[in-house]
Order: C-alpha cells, then structure tokens, then sequence
C-alpha cells in the first residue's frame, strides 16, 4: 500500500521517506499557471508543448513562454461544458502564432473530412483521441489498425473531392468559418 503523504509502507510497518521533488514544484496544485510553465520551461531540455490552447492570447503568452508547439484542445469537451469548439478558435490561434511554432490540432476529430478541415484552417497536424480507443475496445488492436486506415482513406477521398493534390495546396477558402 502506498501512502502519498507519508511515503511507502514496507512489511513490518516501517515508513520509508518520500523522494524528493526534483523539480521544486508543487504536486498540490489544482490549476496550472504561465508562472508553472516558466518553472517547468527551466528545468524541462526536450521541446515543451501546452494542450489545452483555446485563445489567441494564450497562444502569444504560450510563445513567450518558450513553447515548441501550441497544442489546442478542450479536451474533448470534457473539462467544461461552454468552451468553444476548436475548429471555430483555430483560424485566430494560426494567425497568432504566425508560423513560429507547429500547431497540433485535437477534440472532435472523427473522420477524414474533419482532418482536412482543421490542415486547411492551418493545423500543422491533427491529433486523435476518441476515435483509435473506439477501435480498441471494439476489436483490439487490429480495431485500432482498421480505424486509421479508414480515416486515411476518407482524408485521401476528401482530398480528392476538394481537388486539392497535396497538403501544400490546402487553405482557409476550402472552410467556412463564419460560425454564429
């Protein structure tokens, strides 16, 4: 039994101490701030992504920051119930970032066409949650297999349709984003 307060329980009842935090941070924290990130960004070498980008403003503070990547997401819509989607806050994160980092894309990809949407409004790449544990849970990983090559085959299809032969050639004309 692991006590998280007290450190780890051994046979015969002794306590052992807790490691030490390395990293100097609190693993109390309920909420995460830029003031964290910076912490983090000190001590963290490898490229440093935040998800959970929902605005223009949080993607600049992101940048300054230090980020590698911007990362948006509402997660799945779980985390609260009145955030927007991401495909409507996108087009004004891509102009805040103007090119300076990549910008991963995730929440609501369930087909090919929404793929294309988001690479079109100027995601460098997309991100799948839901749908890959769908095929998981179903069938497996030969579930999770079959799930990619379907989604491949509707982002080809699509592509075909829009007329678009490379990912080069994908823009913001090929959505409408005038959302109410």
């Amino acid at each position: 039994m692991h006590d998280r307060n007290l450190g780890a329980r051994t046979p015969g009842n002794t306590r052992r101490a807790a490691p030490k935090n390395p990293y100097r941070l609190s693993e109390n924290r309920l909420f995460y701030t830029w003031k964290l990130l910076e912490q983090i960004r000190g001590v963290c070498k490898v490229p440093m992504l935040a998800k959970g980008i929902l605005t223009a403003e949080d993607a600049k503070q992101g940048l300054e920051c230090g980020l590698d990547g911007i990362y948006i997401s509402n997660h799945g819509g779980r985390s609260l119930d009145y955030s927007p989607s991401t495909l409507e806050v996108l087009p004004e994160i891509v102009d805040a970032v103007a090119g300076k980092v990549p910008i991963l894309f995730d929440s609501g990809i369930r087909r090919g066409t929404d793929a294309l949407k988001a690479l079109a409004l100027g995601a460098s790449a997309v991100c799948l949650g839901r749908v890959p544990r769908w095929g998981l849970g179903a069938y497996g990983a030969p579930g999770v297999q079959r799930i990619l090559e379907i989604l491949q085959a509707e982002f080809v299809q699509s592509m075909a349709y829009t007329g678009r032969p490379t990912l080069a050639s994908l823009n913001r004309s090929m959505v409408r984003t005038d959302f109410p």
